[in-house]
């Protein structure tokens, strides 16, 4: 009774009306009330998985065809702390637009105050991704959402709590109904996934200096950023095998036998979610867009700097795989015996995929009256309790 009074005061307090967008976000046309992506990888014919992805590849296909008012709600219910058990974690918390949606910590932190033992991963460009989680369990971004709401080591929320505190919300229930019109019943469990699939699938990243240059305008990389990217796409750095562009991933589970941070266990993977041990140590590919902005890097935040991350591939193929484990490394990962420089200037090419011109407008007002992440700042803050969607 205490916990609906509190959340009816803050509610109540909340007097601004707030209404959902009508129109599409920016890089998506609006067709029969649906949003879908226009991008120019669309004229190209070469698709990516063939080869090792040039210039002039196209993109797979993309999660879309929402309506804008329901990619609006599930932006709300993104940065809103009323997801969470306590009140006090939103997907924001762990995936900050500032930090390339992830949170600047190795391991995220969720409910119990303690690090779970896989970091949060960026979401740009997410609604192309066929598989989501580190480990690869999860074939949606619906499937993927419930997880860390219902895991009581991050949001700690319940299916019924969570209707009960969204139904006793006036604001939601009109935002419920105004993005799921044909609906009688339009708060539900199904719908808050599909509005927050609908809100992440819209988070596009394909300006950067880098897909200038792809496109025809070859002044926008330096010198440097030139040699770093041929460098990348050789057949003796091999990193385009894995991170093929234009997305930075073939979207394929790799072994790379990364290390653990100090006194942490093996974490054995992709072995789990299809029980095959080939696949111990294994992890999902990450797309590499705006990888300056999200580390630390790999699965639990080994390497806290790119330079690192980078040079980990170098020092030998197996070689930080601990004793008396039987790990099946990725054929891809060899001894290329890359020099300093040519480190530097992958690095340098790297920071030429930062795009975060359609950053999403981060709501100073949420539905629920709660406090939202912008008012708090906590987006500056790695040392907040928090954690959501792709983490394990």
């Amino acid at each position: 009774m205490y916990r609906l009074l509190v959340l009816l005061l803050l509610i109540a307090a909340n007097a601004q009306a707030i209404e959902l967008k009508q129109s599409c976000p920016p890089s998506f046309e609006e067709r029969e009330g649906r949003c879908y992506l226009v991008s120019r990888y669309q004229f190209f014919d070469s698709m990516q998985g063939k080869g090792v992805g040039g210039t002039h590849t196209g993109l797979p296909p993309i999660r879309d065809g929402f309506s804008p008012a329901q990619i609006d709600l599930g932006r709300y219910l993104f940065f809103d702390p009323i997801l969470s058990r306590d009140h006090n974690l939103s997907c924001a918390n762990c995936h900050q637009p500032q930090r390339g949606f992830s949170d600047g910590m190795g391991r995220s932190v969720g409910a119990t105050g303690e690090p779970v033992k896989r970091g949060a991963p960026g979401l740009w460009n997410v609604g192309f991704l066929r598989r989501l989680f580190w480990d690869a369990r999860a074939t949606s971004l619906e499937e993927q959402a419930r997880g860390p709401l219902f895991d009581p080591k991050e949001m700690a929320n319940t299916p019924k709590q969570l209707l009960e505190d969204l139904s006793n919300s006036p604001e939601y229930e009109q935002l419920f109904a105004t993005a799921f019109p044909e609906q009688d019943r339009a708060i539900s469990i199904s719908n808050v996934t599909l509005a927050l699939a609908a809100f992440q699938s819209s988070l596009i990243s394909l300006n950067s200096r880098y897909d200038q240059y792809a496109l025809g305008y070859h002044q926008a990389l330096s010198e440097q950023e030139i040699k770093g990217m041929n460098v990348y796409r050789s057949f003796v750095a091999r990193c385009a095998e894995c991170h093929t562009p234009p997305l930075f991933t073939n979207q394929q589970i790799a072994v790379i036998g990364t290390p653990e941070p100090e006194g942490l266990p093996l974490d054995i993977g992709a072995e789990a979610t299809f029980d095959a041990p080939k696949l111990k140590g294994g992890f999902k590919v990450p797309s590499l867009r705006n990888i300056v902005n999200s580390g630390p890097y790999m699965h639990s935040g080994r390497f806290d700097n790119l330079e690192d991350a980078v040079r980990f591939y170098t020092q030998g193929r197996g070689h930080a795989v601990p004793e008396g484990v039987d790990m099946q490394i990725h054929w891809h990962i060899w001894e290329p015996n890359l020099s300093d420089q040519e480190i530097t200037d992958i690095v340098a090419f790297l920071g030429a995929l930062t795009d975060e011109s359609l950053l999403p407008e981060i709501p100073t007002i949420l539905p629920s009256g709660l406090m939202s992440l912008a008012s708090t700042n906590q987006s500056l803050s790695p040392n907040a309790n928090h954690k959501e969607s792709e983490h394990e």
